[in-house]
């Protein structure tokens, strides 16, 4: 099934920068789509029933077996493709639990591994958006604040906010 029949023309998705204790940046290389064989973030679609900063810590989960707290929110990157499908990604800054042995999801991604950030600005094969976030230093975060209630008439079942 294709992205458009799954999630229709308004997609958000949510990446990973997940920095080891040395200061190493947790890359994958993925097996399909317009990052095939370059190293980027670890991404994916945020779920029905999950909230952003949820669903990057599964993402990271599921692809590099690594668990992580978010520390907070860096950005958003937002296009439109072909002029019609709305593709936006929440990026976080992640903190590994555990640094120890990362367990790619081999469906998936060729690889995954902790590279330093002025080894990947060598490296042809990262990611433009690797390369904008290392050059920009973006590192800057807003961690994120869950509690609050705008009211119950709403209905949230989880409620944050990163300001």
């Amino acid at each position: 099934m294709s992205n458009t029949a799954k999630r229709g023309k308004v997609w958000l998705a949510v990446g990973g920068l997940v920095k080891s204790s040395e200061g190493n940046w947790l890359v994958v290389k993925k097996r399909y789509g317009g990052l095939k064989g370059k190293w980027s973030l670890p991404a994916g679609f945020v779920d029905e029933g999950e909230t952003a900063d949820e669903a990057v810590v599964r993402e990271v989960k599921e692809e590099t077996g690594i668990d992580c707290v978010v520390k907070g929110l860096i950005g958003l990157r937002t296009g439109v493709i072909s002029e019609e499908i709305s593709d936006n990604m929440l990026v976080f800054l992640l903190e590994p639990l555990d640094e120890g042995k990362i367990q790619h999801q081999e469906n998936e991604l060729y690889e995954a591994r902790f590279i330093a950030p002025e080894d990947l600005l060598q490296e042809k094969e990262a990611s433009i958006m690797l390369h904008y976030l290392i050059n920009q230093n973006l590192t800057l975060t807003n961690p994120g604040y869950d509690g609050l209630n705008p009211g119950d008439q709403f209905k949230y079942s989880a409620y944050k906010l990163f300001f």
